[in-house]
């Protein structure tokens, strides 16, 4: 039986997110990784003019509106998939690293500058 995309139901803006945290998670200028395997991100990007760069990817700012949203955050975090520390920092679980949302492909797109 094949995995299936997106098994906890995660509504549109919360796979978006995760997405962007995950592809935070893989760059040493975004990310440390902590002992225990899970991924401590450091600032979240800020948008120029309708996108932003993620690593060596671009991102419509339209995409990334969860990147602001406690409410989100939240979610994410009663899920497992991230754990929130104060003040406003971000850990990406193991689940949260290898969580399948479905949509990468469609939010992260090849940056050509």
């Amino acid at each position: 039986m094949a995995v299936r995309s997106n098994p906890l139901k995660l509504n549109p803006l919360q796979c978006k997110t995760l997405v962007l945290f995950q592809q935070l998670a893989k760059s040493p200028e975004t990310s440390q990784r902590l002992e225990n395997g899970n991924i401590q991100l450091g600032a979240l990007p800020r948008p120029h003019g309708n996108h932003f760069h993620v690593g060596d990817k671009v991102v419509l700012s339209k995409d990334a509106t969860g990147l602001s949203n406690s409410s989100v955050w939240i979610v994410l975090e009663r899920k497992g998939l991230i754990e929130l520390e104060p003040p406003e920092q971000i850990v990406l679980t193991s689940a949260g690293q290898a969580y399948d949302t479905g949509i990468s492909d469609q939010i992260l797109h090849g940056s050509d500058h």
